[in-house]
């Protein structure tokens, strides 16, 4: 199997970007920017640690990625597995992406930067829901963001209701615990008490 080892390699297959592709790039949340950030309700975290790089998902409210000012995002850690995968990756390497998608939107954006844990008080409180604030907040530095074209969404048409996957052809989560762990974990209970769960534990 032929492998590339070098960037002279790869620009010789795919040539230079063009204008499009590198005008876009921002080095602050720009008025068009602040609008997609706005109505994104999901963002995929990407941090890299001692273990590798890990990509985390978080959804909420559109408008969750609050923008403090025009170089600072701010993201609520809100209650979930408990992991902090990304959490204990950004203590030890502060870098960090988010990739946001807009339902029923082609566009995504990208935002490369760098990051902090913030367990301020007053900041915390500032992202009550439902009587509940956050445990810590991730303030992000914000270096670079740009949108990506809409070629990938197309493709995957991900945004058609028609071709949405019927849940009962996956296997569910109890299912895989209870394979993983020899039946110790999870199984049918698991699946059955899982939405009262998640009702009381989403915020």
């Amino acid at each position: 199997m032929s492998r590339i080892a070098r960037v002279e390699e790869l620009e010789a297959i795919y040539g230079l970007p063009g204008p499009a592709s590198t005008v876009k790039v921002a080095d602050r949340v720009t008025p068009h920017y602040r609008v997609l950030i706005e109505k994104s309700p999901f963002a995929v975290v990407a941090t890299s640690g001692p273990g590798g790089l890990d990509c985390s998902p978080r959804g909420d409210l559109p408008g969750f990625i609050r923008i403090h000012d025009d170089k600072t995002l701010m993201l609520p850690d809100r209650r979930g597995n408990n992991r902090i995968d990304s959490l204990r990756n950004i203590i030890g390497d502060p870098r960090i992406a988010l990739l946001l998608l807009i339902p029923g939107s082609g566009s995504t954006l990208r935002i490369n930067g760098s990051a902090y844990i913030s367990t301020d008080p007053a900041l915390l409180e500032s992202f009550r829901m439902e009587g509940k604030p956050p445990r810590t907040v991730i303030v992000m530095t914000v270096d670079e963001l740009y949108f990506q074209c809409a070629r990938a969404i197309i493709r995957s048409d991900l945004w058609n209701p028609d071709k949405r996957v019927d849940p009962k052809s996956l296997p569910t989560p109890g299912q895989i615990l209870a394979s993983l762990s020899e039946n110790t974990v999870g199984g049918e209970s698991y699946d059955r008490e899982w939405p009262e769960r998640a009702r009381k534990s989403m915020w």
